[in-house]
């Protein structure tokens, strides 16, 4: 008799595989920072036309008001960040509690869980916008780009979701999503523009 396996499925991070922990490019004090958030939770929210109450509950559930167009309003645990007329994406830094958060949503808004179809990254430091630059269709000065400002836009001609978030103590910080089926494409790109710099990658902890 044939004694038969049954394969576990576990849940991946979309950079598994792709992105390792260290350090890639020029020696010294790395000019960019890369870190991988593995708990990342995303959904998209799109207001119901018959709907009223979506800004009510947001300030409500996560203490946080609707962005504006090409806007982000963060806290430390959730984020809203504008993704066009009516359209809004739900982020949140912890699994827990997030499936009830959607279900509460869901009475004001079309929702759809994202969590397993972007691959994201925070990319900060001295040199980071000078490497983002490299490919973005977008001015990232930051009087054209500052601090909270958020964009559907392009690198490399991999579209991408990005957002500035509060400086950090070696300079500016971008928090970046691309699809998770282009995120072997998006690293192979940032990872050689960013090595002239050297980069310092960590991988948070769950």
């Amino acid at each position: 008799m044939v004694e038969q396996t049954i394969p576990t499925w576990c849940a991946r991070n979309a950079w598994a595989g792709i992105v390792t922990a260290g350090r890639i490019g020029a020696a010294g004090e790395p000019g960019v920072t890369v870190l991988i958030p593995m708990d990342l939770q995303l959904a998209t929210l799109i207001a119901k036309p018959e709907a009223t109450g979506l800004r009510r509950l947001a300030k409500q559930l996560i203490d946080l008001d609707l962005p504006q167009a090409s806007s982000v309003a963060l806290t430390a645990r959730h984020g809203l960040i504008w993704s066009g007329p009516e359209q809004w994406l739900l982020l949140a830094r912890q699994r827990a509690g997030f499936s009830d958060l959607l279900s509460f949503f869901s009475d004001q808004a079309a929702v759809s869980d994202q969590s397993h179809a972007r691959a994201a990254l925070c990319v900060s430091g001295a040199r980071a916008r000078e490497v983002l630059a490299k490919g973005a269709m977008i001015d990232l000065h930051p009087k054209v780009f500052p601090v909270g400002a958020a964009a559907l836009t392009s690198f490399a001609h991999i579209f991408v979701q990005l957002w500035r978030t509060e400086d950090g103590p070696d300079g500016p910080v971008f928090e970046i999503l691309a699809p998770r089926s282009m995120a072997g494409s998006f690293w192979s790109w940032f990872a050689a523009s960013a090595s002239e710099f050297g980069c310092h990658i960590r991988i948070s902890q769950r």
